[in-house]
Parts: structure tokens; sequence; C-alpha cells
């Protein structure tokens, strides 16, 4: 891996783990700072697709409504892959109160856009149960 590579990587880290410390904290603008104005977002709950930043906003409201600032929003594991301009990530989250954490999957994809990096794609998933 090339410096270049390593820094990226690293900045890409810090954004995501920012923006976990803004979701865990209800932090309106601490969630959306580093989303690009055009994000598309796939989530668990509806609505199944939120295109731009203001839908993508309003899918907070739901979740800010059912998640206590306490409770559990946590990487477990990240993996990510970053060049020059593109990067995503993929990782394994907790989210919940301790009586009722549950794993859950995000990748993130990312553009380097005027010298910082922009959230583009956002997807949250969930195993399928039977």
């Amino acid at each position: 891996m090339t410096e270049q590579q390593q820094t990226a990587e690293t900045e890409v880290r810090a954004l995501i783990e920012a923006w976990a410390d803004a979701v865990r904290r209800h932090d309106y603008p601490g969630v959306l700072a580093r989303h690009d104005p055009n994000i598309l977002m796939f989530d668990v709950p509806p609505p199944f697709q939120s295109r731009g930043l203001e839908e993508y906003r309003k899918t907070w409201d739901l979740f800010f409504r059912n998640h206590k600032p306490s409770h559990a929003f946590d990487i477990d594991e990240i993996a990510i892959t970053a060049g020059d301009n593109v990067a995503f990530a993929v990782a394994a989250m907790r989210c919940g109160p301790p009586e009722a954490t549950f794993q859950f999957r995000l990748t993130i994809g990312l553009r380097r856009i005027d010298g910082a990096w922009r959230i583009t794609h956002e997807h949250h998933s969930v195993p399928a149960s039977e």
C-alpha cells in the first residue's frame, strides 16, 4: 500500500468514526456534515431509497425517535479500500440498547471532491430472517 492510499484510508476511517459518533449523540449537523448533496441511501426501514441530503436527513428522524443517545451505534469491524478519488468501506456495526443490541451491515461509497471526502452512497442492511 502506498503512503497516499494509507493516508486516504486513515481519512476515510476518521470520517466514518466521526459520523458514527454524531449518530450516537443525535447530532444532525454532524451526521450530515460529510455527505454529498446528491447522496443515495438504501436503508432497512422505509423508505427503501432516499435520494438527496434532505431525504437522507429525514430518515434519521425515525431512527432518533427509537434510539437513545446512550445506546450503541458502534463499529465492530471495518474494511476500507481507498484510491486517489474513490473509496468504499464495509462494516459490521452494533445498534440499540444493551438488552436488545443487534448487528447490521454498512456499506459506504465516497468520492474526493474539491480535496475532501464526501459520502455519495450509504447502504444499511440486516441479515434476512426466516
